[in-house]
């Protein structure tokens, strides 16, 4: 699969595409979170690119844990 440069958006791009779904986070906090290593990003010219799959990736719900592998002990106290 090739890559282009739809693939990259600017930081205020990746703030509108989560406010979109709901999700309210700033750009500065996406570009600390690309600079921590959170995510992938390039820095041509001097402005911050992340992809933007990472991005819609951070509103794919987590998958869920089933109830057959939760260790039994973590809810002694509560059956008690």
């Amino acid at each position: 699969m090739s890559r282009t440069a739809a693939d990259w958006v600017t930081l205020a791009e990746a703030s509108d595409i989560l406010a979109a779904a709901n999700v309210a986070v700033r750009p500065e906090t996406i570009g600390r979170w690309a600079r921590a290593g959170r995510m992938s990003s390039i820095k041509p010219g001097g402005r911050r690119y992340v992809r933007r799959a990472e991005v819609r990736a951070l509103l794919k719900p987590r998958g869920r844990v089933r109830a057959e592998d939760v260790q039994p002990v973590l809810f002694d106290d509560l059956t008690g």
